[in-house]
């Protein structure tokens, strides 16, 4: 039995040596061509962004099959960084879908071996409308290539299939220069992480770069405020009504001063020595931490919890947001920021 055991294993062993051997392989061919794709950037590559950034109509994109899916990806990649741009399906485009196209766009119908039919038999009613057409191909002698403004050539090379069927290294290539082409327009275009974000409002950047500590809040009930001369035993009512784990305190002109947090409610209680009816009754001006760390309330949701985090001697749980005149318009929770997505590397206080 453990002889039998013991050549099983071995045949197993040999079929995953086997398999990686074959992923490797993929990878590798895959790779070379990306790497050669680019020594025939030129000319062509220059004159299709000009065209792009001259445009005054949009960026259509059309192929078939594993092409299109490629497609799609690279009008989706240019349509998010300020180059608007959508996919027409060949076929759809015989039945109607050719009145999205007009003379200011530009056309890119991509087929490795420029001899896609469906796409052939598109092209003449495309330049009837007028638009620009550049073709992507491994094939420059094609009739694709002959017919198109510009010609992008991706390279002449084996799919990585052992059998050189499966569209894998003219998919992947293609979608490379499809992510050169974004980025040299995003270069030429001077694009922003603002501008990128306004275009991904439900995206964590966007939610980096534009959304505000503010924006968290919910009003008064986000603002819990006691005066200086209030009670602990205020306070601590205070705390327990709004349920964010602190409360402000402010002086005679309303100017936040300082503050007691849950954190600060354990410690007191942990000193103290005396009766409970005798802590309570004391003022926060003995009790509170004096001149807390505080926020604008223009500050985005980033870096009040960079803020938070990072404070020392540790970080802190909620965070007071102040108007230009330092009055309180607010507390920060730390579990607000968690909801809305930001992660936090520790658990506050």
């Amino acid at each position: 039995m453990r002889t039998v055991y013991k050549e099983k294993l071995e045949q197993e062993s040999g079929l995953s040596r086997d398999v990686l051997e074959v992923a490797r392989r993929v990878l590798e061919i895959e790779g070379r061509a990306v790497l050669a794709a680019s020594e025939y950037l030129g000319e062509s590559f220059l004159r299709t962004i000009n065209a792009i950034l001259a445009s005054k109509g949009r960026v259509i994109i059309s192929g078939i099959g594993k092409s299109g899916h490629i497609g799609r990806k690279i009008a989706a990649s240019l349509s998010s960084t300020g180059t608007p741009s959508l996919f027409l399906h060949p076929a759809e485009g015989f039945h109607g879908d050719l009145g999205v196209i007009t003379k200011d766009d530009i056309v890119f119908a991509i087929s490795h071996s420029g001899e896609t039919s469906e796409l052939l038999d598109l092209i003449p009613s495309i330049k009837r409308i007028g638009a620009t057409i550049i073709s992507v191909t491994g094939n420059k002698n094609s009739r694709l290539a002959h017919i198109s403004d510009i010609v992008l050539f991706t390279g002449d090379f084996v799919e990585a299939d052992s059998n050189n069927l499966i569209p894998t290294t003219s998919t992947t290539v293609t979608l490379a220069l499809g992510d050169s082409l974004t980025v040299a327009l995003m270069v030429k275009r001077d694009f922003k992480p603002e501008q990128f974000a306004v275009l991904h409002p439900k995206g964590m950047l966007a939610k980096r770069l534009t959304l505000k500590a503010l924006d968290l809040l919910q009003g008064e009930e986000s603002n819990p405020v006691l005066p200086v001369n209030a009670t602990f035993g205020q306070a601590l009512h205070t705390i327990t009504k709004y349920k964010l784990g602190g409360v402000s305190i402010v002086d005679e002109n309303g100017r936040l001063t300082g503050i007691i947090t849950d954190g600060d409610v354990r410690r007191i209680i942990e000193k103290w020595d005396k009766t409970v009816a005798e802590l309570r009754a004391i003022t926060l001006d003995t009790l509170m931490t004096k001149n807390p760390k505080r926020a604008g309330a223009e500050t985005l949701a980033c870096n009040a919890l960079t803020m938070m985090e990072t404070n020392k001697p540790r970080p802190i749980f909620v965070l007071p947001l102040v108007d230009s005149k330092d009055k309180p318009v607010g507390l920060l929770h730390l579990h607000d920021l968690v909801h809305a997505g930001f992660k936090s590397s520790n658990e506050g206080r």
